[in-house]
């Protein structure tokens, strides 16, 4: 019997699906997996149903002899070494589409904790501050009418755009290729970065992690943004240098900031615990019940097609 490794605690629908036709371990502790047991589990199992901690670099591919599928749960998969699987045509699949509609509510989630304060508030009322209503207390700001930037129209961003109608804000995007459905479904305006930032009251980043779109925002970007601006971040942490940021918010460069994702996960910079204009979430994006389960179906039934002789759902190179 084939025998499948699912290195997280996921939902249980992808074990339940794969016992019926395979042997299944699942690292139900969530225990770390160093390089050694990444490679330790490669060589003895013929399908891998990864989490974006494992990192699954060149040197550690090479020696996953017996792992026919690498099946991610996660739209990205900048854990792996793109240019080696492609070179070695080793099967890799993610989870696209199926967590759009979520991570894009968190971003705009994000958007009004940031705006509205609501984080800061919510602690003001618990810490017993609060000693009735004032008219200058905890002033936020509106986002009606205003202009968003989107970085990354792909379907997040797309998503994201959807969900902001009734705000009547005007968008501005940048994005590998100019999307011409994009921009006549929302009246939308392609730009290049430096004048989305210049001109956006919003800007929300929805990008995978490449060479081309590690820090893409750094001080020089950071400073190209209004004061009064707001910076949103669900796509992944390395996209912002953050040492970078934070000195942009502890000195009120910008009015904002909303993250769900960071450079050293799960590590967080501690100056941004100090900050009342940064809301940060332990990397929760595509966290609903029904997301996430629908991820692990997805992951379990690539690795099913594979280890049954068929041909993947979603291949995250072609």
């Amino acid at each position: 019997m084939k025998k499948v490794y699912i290195t997280t605690d996921i939902p249980d629908i992808a074990e339940e699906l794969l016992k019926k036709q395979f042997e299944v371990v699942v690292n139900t502790d969530n225990k770390f997996l160093s390089k050694e047991d990444l490679i330790k589990i490669g060589c003895e199992y013929d399908a891998i149903l990864s989490s974006l901690t494992n990192i699954f670099d060149k040197d550690t591919l090479s020696k996953c002899t017996k792992t026919k599928i690498f099946a991610n749960y996660a739209v990205g998969f900048n854990n792996f070494d793109i240019d080696y699987i492609k070179e070695k045509n080793i099967i890799v699949t993610n989870t696209p589409g199926v967590l759009s509609d979520t991570t894009a509510e968190t971003a705009i989630s994000l958007l009004f904790a940031v705006s509205r304060r609501i984080v800061e508030a919510d602690r003001f009322v618990r810490d017993g501050n609060w000693e009735g209503f004032s008219p200058k207390l905890l002033l936020g700001k509106d986002i009606y009418n205003k202009t968003l930037g989107i970085i990354g129209a792909g379907r997040i961003g797309h998503r994201f755009a959807e969900k902001l109608r009734g705000f009547h804000m005007k968008i501005l995007y940048n994005n590998r290729n100019r999307d011409l459905c994009f921009e006549k479904s929302f009246n939308a305006e392609y730009c290049e970065i430096d004048d989305l930032l210049k001109r956006s009251d919003v800007v929300t980043i929805h990008v995978p992690l490449t060479e081309e779109t590690r820090y893409m925002i750094t001080k020089k970007e950071i400073n190209l943004m209004k004061e009064d601006s707001i910076l949103i971040n669900t796509s992944r942490g390395s996209v912002i240098k953050e040492d970078d940021l934070i000195e942009a918010l502890e000195n009120k460069r910008i009015y904002g900031a909303g993250l769900d994702v960071f450079e050293d996960e799960p590590n967080v910079n501690s100056r941004f615990f100090k900050l009342n204009n940064v809301v940060l979430l332990p990397h929760i994006g595509s966290a609903s019940k029904e997301t996430r389960e629908m991820m692990a179906s997805i992951a379990a039934k690539n690795i099913i097609r594979i280890l049954e002789g068929g041909e993947p759902i979603n291949l995250v190179y072609k």
